[in-house]
């Protein structure tokens, strides 16, 4: 389980992030689902991203994602963002369950 407080990011459409990550943590967080039929609390997979001095203003120096399809994107450049503390943008593209992420190495 990832350890509170969760810093969850969320970018509205077009809304752009630029990031320097010194370390990945991969874990699971639970949620309390709103919508009509939904279970009590179900379990999701949480990235948090650890940032690198004067990345964010305020809140602890980390975000949460939860988008899996922004994780896939992510993983597979974990060990290249970390070693080398590369800049990357992440920038949203829709909005609800349909919003999908695009990531640009700086």
């Amino acid at each position: 389980m990832i350890s509170e407080p969760l810093e969850i990011m969320e970018l509205a459409d077009g809304q752009t992030l630029r990031l320097k990550a010194v370390r990945f943590e991969w874990g699971e967080t639970v949620i309390h689902p709103r919508y009509a039929g939904a279970p009590v609390e179900k379990r999701i997979p949480v990235l948090r991203l650890h940032l690198a001095e004067g990345q964010k203003a305020r809140g602890p120096l980390y975000w949460d994602l939860t988008s899996k399809t922004l994780q896939a994107q992510l993983k597979p450049l974990e060990k290249d963002l970390t070693a080398s503390a590369r800049e990357f943008t992440i920038t949203a593209h829709g909005s609800g369950p349909s919003k999908r992420f695009s990531v640009r190495l700086e």
